[in-house]
């Protein structure tokens, strides 16, 4: 059961739209070493903005989460790649459908 998530929206510098995609897709291998961020998505919303959607099943683990190695390789990028800071939006899930 998922009952927390966050939103992430990034809006990449000019021409460094390529590199914000190759960066958040390089984000998987280490979400999957998160057993409990439950679903983790990296979008592309336009031609230069970006997000991470991901849920969690408590609060707890979503802490664990912003503390984690990706939170921290985001941070460490975005003067490089973003042309502001991540806005990164905490949300509260009331109804989910998941596999399995």
């Amino acid at each position: 059961m998922v009952t927390v998530g966050l939103f992430v929206r990034l809006e990449s510098k000019p021409g460094k739209e390529q590199e914000v995609e190759t960066f958040l897709s390089s984000g998987l291998a280490v979400v999957l070493e998160e057993p409990e961020t439950i679903t983790w998505y990296a979008i592309r919303l336009g031609p230069t903005t970006f997000g991470i959607f991901d849920t969690f099943p408590n609060d707890a683990a979503r802490l664990v989460h912003l503390s984690g190695r990706l939170a921290h390789a985001l941070m460490q990028k975005a003067g490089d790649l973003f042309a502001q800071p991540p806005v990164i939006e905490r949300l509260d899930i009331f109804a989910a459908k998941l596999p399995g």
